[in-house]
């Protein structure tokens, strides 16, 4: 037998029961498919790996996603509101900053919408094919936290009870981006909630290497189709707020430079508050579509 080559990647786990932390690599260089499919094994194991001091200019950031998973999200709810002032819908524009690079008014429309990160959620839930992987690179990092929370869907599904388990398999669910920016008391024009009509997923997904189950949720997420809407809220809000025990989150603090890729298959996150109308912060995000269903 020839001799087995030595793993690129070393993890050392960072949350209660999901996420770590991935040894020295520049994702710019991976471009081997054994390595690719080490990252995605520790995808499938851990759902959230954060890689330190990567050097990613915006183009090297689209490269790598193509490379890892294929097919880039484009349809972004923020485009139909705004031009993207990076010059490419499938990055898309996590900070608080205008196409002149200064810092969003308290008031200004464009940072009323972005408040909706705040919200636990699952990207680009609202459009079919959904997200899979979606990977957040830090640019600029305020001097004050401010923080990205993640939480473990796959524990969180095998924490129910039997009898809960059975009662979702087969359920779906409406997602909408309007609808969780609604629930702020954002507003849309008529033309612009015509452009997020929503798409509908389960309330239970399998990943499709490991088969292992997860609930499929996000503040998107506006009814259970052929439920009463007030019970189907109900039923949605209980499972959030059990799917974001502490026991289920890892709390990111960000550096300059890390890149951190989460399966959204499998968690959900929200980003933390801070002072965003003093402080500057400048992340970019590209996520990949579940095109493999």
């Amino acid at each position: 037998m020839g001799a087995t080559l030595p793993t690129r990647l070393s993890l050392s786990r960072l949350g209660p029961c999901f996420a770590a932390e991935a040894g020295a690599v520049d994702l710019r260089s991976v471009e081997d498919r054994a390595t690719l499919e080490e990252i995605r094994a520790g995808m499938d194991e851990h759902a959230v790996l954060v890689f330190r001091d990567q050097r990613f200019a915006d183009a090297d950031q689209l490269a790598f996603a193509q490379r890892f998973d294929g097919e880039l999200h484009r349809k972004t709810g923020s485009a139909v509101l705004r031009k993207n002032r990076l010059g490419d819908e499938a990055l898309t524009d996590i900070s608080n900053v205008d196409e002149n690079g200064a810092l969003f008014k308290a008031d200004d429309r464009r940072r009323m919408y972005t408040l909706g990160n705040r919200l636990w959620h699952t990207d680009a839930s609202f459009q079919d094919p959904p997200g899979r992987y979606s990977m957040l690179h830090a640019r600029v990092v305020p001097e004050v936290a401010a923080d990205t929370e993640f939480a473990d869907l796959r524990a969180a599904y095998d924490a129910l009870d039997e009898a809960l388990r059975a009662r979702l398999e087969g359920l779906t669910a409406h997602h909408s981006i309007a609808h969780s920016r609604e629930t702020l008391g954002f507003e849309f024009s008529e033309a612009e909630r015509e452009k997020l009509k929503g798409a509908v997923h389960p309330l239970v997904r399998v990943n499709p290497r490991t088969r292992r189950r997860s609930l499929y949720l996000a503040s998107h997420a506006s009814r259970i189709v052929g439920w009463p809407v007030p019970e189907g809220r109900l039923l949605l809000r209980d499972l959030t707020e059990h799917a974001t025990q502490p026991r289920f989150v890892y709390r990111h603090e960000w550096r300059v430079g890390d890149l951190v890729i989460w399966d959204n298959l499998a968690t959900m996150h929200r980003g933390k508050p801070f002072d965003d109308v003093a402080h500057r912060r400048e992340l970019r995000r590209v996520t990949t579509l579940d095109v493999a269903r």
